[in-house]
């Protein structure tokens, strides 16, 4: 039995997280897109625009985008008014990066690029320590979008295990 790759490790568990994440969101109600549970947070359909502006961030600091600083004038693109179009821009994003990830040579992985450390502190990530990296903070805001399903009324689906709603017995 030969031993997966780094890349194949990160491949394999990027698309298990995004099948679970987009269990998430097809769970949730599209009439519900403009929740917005408090002031100081994201509506829903922001929320989940954040997953697909990750994938971006993903492509921009693999070509190590931030070697200088923060690049100016990046201002993130908005959400579409509609559902269905995030759903659909975040598959396509969520293809764009794994496809670059896939025609990655290893070596290339474990290069250095620049992405921030702290505040206003740039520091050095391999291209593979930045994409677990992000691959986490997806988990981190499946778990904030869940709170919102369950605010909007829907069932939560299963995500590691059985939930109040689809209990595995």
């Amino acid at each position: 039995m030969t031993a997966m790759s780094p890349k194949q490790q990160f491949l394999e568990a990027y698309e298990r997280e995004h099948a679970r994440t987009m269990n998430v969101l097809r769970a949730y109600p599209k009439d519900q897109q403009d929740l917005r549970p408090h002031p100081k947070l994201k509506s829903a359909r922001e929320l989940a625009w954040v997953f697909v502006l990750e994938r971006g961030l993903g492509t921009a600091v693999y070509h190590n985008a931030f070697k200088d600083g923060l690049p100016p004038g990046r201002k993130p693109q908005e959400a579409p008014a509609s559902w269905d179009a995030m759903l659909s821009g975040l598959e396509k994003a969520h293809q764009d990066l794994a496809d670059l990830v896939r025609s990655t040579p290893d070596d290339q992985l474990q290069q250095t690029v620049k992405f921030f450390v702290g505040p206003k502190t740039l520091g050095d990530w391999t291209r593979m320590a930045f994409l677990w990296f992000l691959l986490h903070d997806e988990i981190h805001h499946r778990g904030q979008f869940s709170v919102y399903l369950r605010m909007a009324g829907a069932k939560v689906p299963s995500i590691y295990g059985p939930s109040g709603d689809e209990p595995w017995t």
